[in-house]
């Protein structure tokens, strides 16, 4: 490092892990002690746990998310992408959402790009599906189930209608069981402006390959969020796969087979492919490969955390296991990272991450929940309060805690808006319309 200008350390991802380092090392280093560089697509952070919701109506969007320089203001913001990473050579490659790249030298590289979509070779998927990790996703889907609500109940093709009315998300976890909970909530709430539609003609279909969902919990929890599911007409298909989504003909492994306008892609996630553009170390699942203390391995001013990091789990006996990809560990992680840069450039050495999985929650709908932490099991009302008292605690920021409270304040009041803004998918086609003529 040079001693005539403060180090720049540069942080690749503006998600849970980057913006918690950031705000940890904003908060532990002098102005003179660093340049803190943050390199992102977006200028703001997604609380993604609150998507579910936020696709729901029960949650304003703009209130999942955090600006990042609101937050990070003594950090540079660069809005764009790293498209690959020289770390012998301390150097990365910017390219902005417009215009020309340039190369951005560094001294200490954290790696927090996250994870991406892990998606198979499905025919008709990449053409008909859609994932659920994103704030534009969740508006999305909200519009597609109102505005195929809005079609079933104008068309008199009893075929148009049935595939109008039929939603499949594939993907048992968390990020799966919610939205489609979540969501049938909402189309089911939304029925009584629908008098020709009936419960009875929705098709909600969950598609997960395992024996089981929600892999985090218990098998008797997990048994209980398919029975509650399943009491909403809600077709819960275990150890079963999704074999062909051409034109939105959904054929499964079962000998299921029937057409679907709403195809939600919600099975896993693996690390960003940015990592196989650089000259860092990965493991088999091309993960990269860290340190207890978060470093990476045989890297020197290298560290990583969260999605894409494979940090060893000192809390297993086995010493094989690694960290799961889960928000509670990213936020842990990005905080002990962010401590352990500090510490490392003052003279001290960094210290382990230790962190054992406290347990899961879920919301399965307004008033419907599981949980699971430290061993207590709770359900029903009890569950989904934990649920929205869990995660509001962990929602950065003041000012966005109590935004979130104020939208879920108002909603004990007046029930949800049920509107469909499909312009949304193509704001310029009315423009355009107009312009032709």
């Amino acid at each position: 490092m040079s001693s005539k200008r403060a180090p720049r350390i540069l942080i690749v991802g503006g998600g849970y892990v980057g913006m918690y380092t950031a705000l940890r090392l904003q908060r532990r280093l002098k102005r003179d002690e660093a340049l803190i560089t943050v390199v992102d697509p977006h200028s703001y952070m997604t609380y993604q746990p609150f998507l579910p919701e936020s696709a729901a109506g029960n949650l304003e969007p703009r209130h999942l998310v955090v600006p990042l320089r609101k937050v990070l203001k003594r950090c540079e913001i660069l809005s764009g992408r790293i498209t690959s990473v020289n770390h012998q050579a301390r150097v990365a490659r910017f390219e902005p959402s417009k215009g020309g790249g340039r190369d951005l030298h560094y001294d200490i590289l954290v790696m927090a790009g996250g994870s991406i979509a892990r998606t198979l070779p499905i025919p008709g998927l990449a053409e008909c599906g859609i994932g659920f990790r994103t704030v534009a996703e969740a508006i999305y889907l909200r519009n597609q189930v109102l505005s195929r609500l809005d079609f079933a109940a104008s068309t008199d093709d009893e075929k148009l209608r049935e595939r109008a009315l039929s939603f499949v998300f594939v993907g048992g976890g968390y990020a799966g069981i919610e939205a489609i909970a979540e969501l049938e909530d909402m189309a089911r709430d939304a029925l009584r402006f629908y008098p020709t539609i009936t419960e009875s003609d929705m098709r909600w279909v969950m598609v997960e390959a395992a024996d089981r969902i929600l892999p985090a919990v218990s098998a008797d929890m997990a048994d209980y969020t398919v029975d509650e599911l399943e009491e909403r007409q809600i077709e819960v298909r275990r150890n079963t796969k999704v074999e062909s989504l051409v034109d939105g003909h959904v054929v499964l492994s079962d000998g299921t087979s029937f057409e679907a306008d709403t195809i939600v892609w919600t099975a896993g996630v693996r690390a960003h492919p940015l990592l196989e553009s650089t000259d860092l170390p990965l493991d088999h699942a091309k993960r990269l490969k860290c340190l207890p203390d978060l470093r990476v391995e045989g890297v020197d001013d290298a560290w990583g955390a969260g999605d894409l990091a494979a940090v060893p789990d000192l809390t297993n006996d086995d010493p094989t296991a690694v960290c799961g990809p889960t928000a509670q560990h990213a936020v842990r992680q990005a905080k002990r990272l962010g401590d352990n840069i500090a510490d490392v450039m003052r003279g001290k050495p960094p210290t382990n991450y230790k962190h054992a999985y406290v347990g899961s929650v879920a919301s399965l709908g307004l008033h419907r929940g599981v949980a699971e932490v430290y061993g207590i099991k709770l359900k029903g009302l009890p569950a989904w309060f934990m649920h929205r008292t869990y995660h509001v605690s962990r929602m950065p920021t003041f000012n966005r805690k109590v935004r979130v409270i104020a939208d879920w304040t108002l909603a004990l009041f007046f029930r949800r808006e049920i509107v469909s803004f499909g312009s949304f998918t193509d704001p310029r086609r009315d423009f355009e319309e107009a312009a032709e003529r």
